[in-house]
């Protein structure tokens, strides 16, 4: 079938630049004492950009080269106190230095290490944390601050104080109920602060991100959980009702699924204590925790913040 043309010019929708990421590692050196800092840094841009896609025109356009060079230069100049001030700083900058990028957006991952305390000498060796990886996204747009922080990679497991029972059964249905099971998860999860207006006092955002860690893992290990969905909102609600300066939390909580393993072709026993740990398929529970009276604004998907 032939084209049939529509009336209407094409016309630019939303759109963005910028450089993704730049990998920055700042070593400050207090004499023998050295600190480090590991992050990964995306940085989008947006604003008056039509003529560089209408007609070429780079007039407007700042180099994507640039935004990583001001990644690095702003890690020498400024340092990195926390993936969130750095996000901030670099955010204030490109909207506030350049007419024609109206808004910005940085993406911060964070790695941690750990020192290594052998020697007298071991002020200055590290090893890679294997536990979860920091997040930070900073939104501005000259006016406003928009900050969610986060975690992916934290895997927790709880050996006991779990069921899963009383569910919906059908011809399809093979799942045992489980009385007394393994609940285990690899937390994704994302936070959004309250605060977006320069006038008033920023959070302490490695003491937040301290505590809501604190919050989230207490409230794993110290809820009976009879289901996953449960676990989740405990540990949402906790860091609502425990830090004021957070206003919404979305966790992503793949369920590691581990199965008793069938002992008694060998004659034994398995009294809860020999697991098989599946990778895939995998339950996957997802939900909002938010305070009361706000609105929820923490994208459903999170690989997409």
């Amino acid at each position: 079938m032939a084209d049939i043309p529509r009336p209407g010019r094409p016309v630019l929708g939303p759109n963005r630049y910028g450089k993704a990421e730049t990998r920055v590692v700042k070593v400050t050196r207090d004499g023998a004492t050295h600190h480090i800092k590991d992050l990964n840094v995306s940085v989008s841009l947006s604003g008056d950009m039509e003529e560089v896609h209408y007609s070429g025109s780079n007039a407007g356009v700042l180099p994507t080269d640039t935004t990583k060079n001001t990644v690095y230069a702003f890690a020498k100049e400024h340092g990195i106190d926390s993936a969130e001030q750095f996000g901030i700083r670099l955010a204030r900058h490109f909207v506030t230095s350049q007419p024609s990028i109206h808004r910005a957006r940085i993406r911060v991952e964070e790695y941690a290490w750990e020192r290594v305390e052998t020697s007298a000498q071991g002020a200055h060796s590290f090893v890679r944390k294997g536990q979860e990886t920091r997040l930070a996204q900073i939104a501005y747009d000259g006016e406003r601050w928009e900050v969610v922080a986060g975690l992916k990679d934290l895997t927790v497991l709880n050996t006991t104080d779990s069921e899963f029972r009383g569910y919906v059964k059908d011809r399809y249905t093979t799942l045992p109920e489980a009385h007394d099971r393994v609940l285990a998860t690899a937390v994704s999860g994302r936070w959004r602060f309250h605060w977006t207006d320069d006038t008033q006092p920023a959070p302490d955002w490695n003491e937040s991100y301290a505590r809501v860690r604190e919050h989230l893992l207490s409230a794993f290990a110290g809820t009976y959980s009879l289901s996953l969905q449960q676990t989740l909102y405990a540990m949402g609600s906790r860091i609502v009702e425990h830090r004021p300066e957070i206003d919404e939390v979305r966790f992503s909580l793949p369920n590691k699924h581990h199965f008793l393993v069938d002992l008694t072709p060998f004659g034994l026993e398995n009294d809860n204590e020999v697991y098989f740990a599946a990778d895939r398929p995998y339950g996957l529970i997802e939900a909002t925790v938010l305070r009361d009276g706000c609105e929820a604004r923490i994208p459903e998907d999170l690989t997409n913040l």
